[in-house]
């Protein structure tokens, strides 16, 4: 008799195991999972991922807790890679939030969404507007070489409210500069074309003020060296809350933009899933 090495027997359906989880702050995290084989899905959408909840009491039964979350990796990756809040009371991420390598979250392998490439007439700009862990599908997005060969200028604002919130996105920014192997992927010449624009709402930092404000007073184009936005070169993707959704769509449409979908490529999308 031949000895033979152990394989974990999934115990969820559609189980993927968690392979790193990195806390960013006390209300932020971000976790890598395995990848279905037969997964395919696009930069930018998202998949609804969770955890069995509590026995009911009465039968004893479970049932899964599931949530639409973006894939913040590329369409490349070999693991798929999520950002996530932490509500201390929420029914998913107050379980979720102590999930560790090891462990299995379901993951339904059926890829949508709005934020992506297809969805968006050709143009010479793209914007992504991001707010909290909105930032998550323009993670995916900035990692994907398509964004650069689309496009001659790509800027990605993210608006929170402390310093610390901002250290996903950075931090991934700074990656792509500094990673060979991104560098080889997207290219130096291609990388240039990216510009960073942090905001916070609450705590001082070089750039304060809600990006909606920022916008409408003109510190944007002012600070970027822009005339400001235009249906015949800008391109826009927005995932944040939805007060932030709504007026990003009334700035947008008052310089002339439309809003797309797959259906119907126009100028810009929004992300109607995420709230947060």
């Amino acid at each position: 008799m031949t000895n033979a090495t152990a394989v974990k027997v999934p115990t969820l359906p559609d189980a993927q195991t968690v392979t790193s989880v990195q806390h960013w702050t006390d209300r932020l995290f971000s976790f890598r999972v395995t990848r279905p084989a037969s997964l395919r899905f696009r930069s930018g959408e998202f998949v609804m991922i969770g955890l069995m909840g509590d026995p009911d009491p009465a039968t004893g039964r479970q049932k899964p807790l599931l949530r639409a979350y973006s894939i913040a990796s590329p369409s490349w990756d070999d693991e798929l890679e999520f950002y996530s809040i932490k509500v201390q009371d929420g029914p998913l991420t107050s379980k979720l939030q102590h999930i560790e390598p090891g462990d299995e979250i379901i993951l339904r392998p059926k890829p949508v969404g709005t934020l992506v490439h297809d969805a968006l007439l050709p143009g010479k700009r793209l914007w992504f507007f991001a707010t909290g862990t909105g930032f998550a599908p323009f993670a995916s997005l900035l990692r994907d070489p398509q964004t650069y060969e689309d496009y001659d200028q790509v800027i990605v604002t993210h608006t929170c409210r402390d310093v610390a919130e901002l250290n996903y996105g950075r931090t991934l920014i700074e990656n792509l500069h500094e990673d060979e192997i991104m560098q080889e992927l997207l290219g130096a010449e291609n990388l240039a074309k990216l510009t960073y624009y942090p905001t916070t709402t609450r705590e001082e930092s070089p750039k304060k003020g809600r990006i909606t404000t920022l916008l409408e007073n003109g510190t944007v184009f002012r600070d970027l060296g822009l005339d400001g936005i235009s249906p015949e070169t800008d391109r826009a993707m927005v995932c944040g809350s939805l007060g932030l959704n709504t007026d990003l769509k009334a700035i947008l449409e008052g310089y002339g933009l439309k809003e797309g979908a797959n259906s119907d490529p126009q100028h810009y999308v929004v992300e109607k899933a995420f709230v947060g």
